[in-house]
């Protein structure tokens, strides 16, 4: 009978044991969260931060107070999940000189049909002044930086992209 107890307590023992090294528990360091540069953006801020489509259906007319990058992608995507670091990291960046926004469509569908996003990942570019311009597809991060820098802070070559 010792001998089943003390299997049994064994047992109990090493499933405790292998199931704290498993997940072991948070240490309060672990807690605290990364702060975000990108940030969610859902229709009803969209239109009050960025352009209300049904107050202003004629044309395009910029809210923000600095321009805007709004990455289009959904949760399932693998190339949406190949540049969010990207976009994280450009976001971090150019903090407090461009606005870094994410837009899931699967969430916020309005939005998609809105800019017509038939592609994902889409990166919508908005400057203070003119209209906006998109691109589609995963980007480098060169690219990304050169897009911002020139059509967004107009630094470098005036180029004439992103088309939308």
């Amino acid at each position: 009978m010792r001998y089943i107890s003390f299997l049994l307590l064994s047992a109990f023992v090493f499933i405790q044991v292998s199931a704290q090294q498993a997940s072991p528990a948070k240490s309060s360091s672990s807690l605290v969260t990364e702060k975000h540069y990108a940030r969610y953006l859902p229709t009803e801020d969209f239109k009050a931060n960025v352009w209300n489509y049904i107050q202003d259906t004629t044309q395009f007319v910029f809210k923000g107070t600095r321009p805007c990058l709004i990455d289009f992608y959904a949760t399932w995507c693998g190339p949406c999940r190949a540049i969010s670091p990207i976009v994280e990291k450009l976001a971090k960046e150019f903090d407090g000189q461009v606005d870094v926004y994410k837009v899931d469509v699967d969430k916020e569908r309005e939005l998609a049909a809105v800019f017509q996003v038939r592609s994902i990942p889409s990166l919508l570019f908005v400057p203070l002044k003119g209209q906006p311009g998109m691109i589609q597809g995963a980007r480098a991060e060169a690219e990304l930086r050169e897009i911002i820098n020139s059509f967004l802070l107009g630094k470098h070559s005036q180029q004439s992209y992103p088309q939308h």
